[in-house]
């Protein structure tokens, strides 16, 4: 895997991310990314973890599902 200062290296010294990952054995987005630290735009790249709330709690849910249920009656 080539380093962040090899595709640096070539892209300072005027090749474009596409001649550099073609020289590296490597596909462009990945150049890019290794570069830049942010996948290409239009890659299939997941750029982060899935969403995740620590603070969910059931009883919380519960009440809730309570006051829209409560809600919707009342509008209704």
């Amino acid at each position: 895997m080539p380093s962040r200062k090899q595709v640096r290296e070539l892209v300072d010294g005027g090749h474009s991310y596409e001649t550099a990952a073609r020289q590296l054995g490597i596909p462009v987005g990945l150049a890019y990314m290794i570069a830049t630290g942010k996948p290409a735009a239009g890659s299939e790249v997941d750029a982060g973890p899935p969403a995740y709330d620590p603070t969910g709690n059931e009883h919380v849910l519960a009440w809730v599902r309570e006051r829209a249920a409560r809600e919707l009656k009342r509008a209704g």
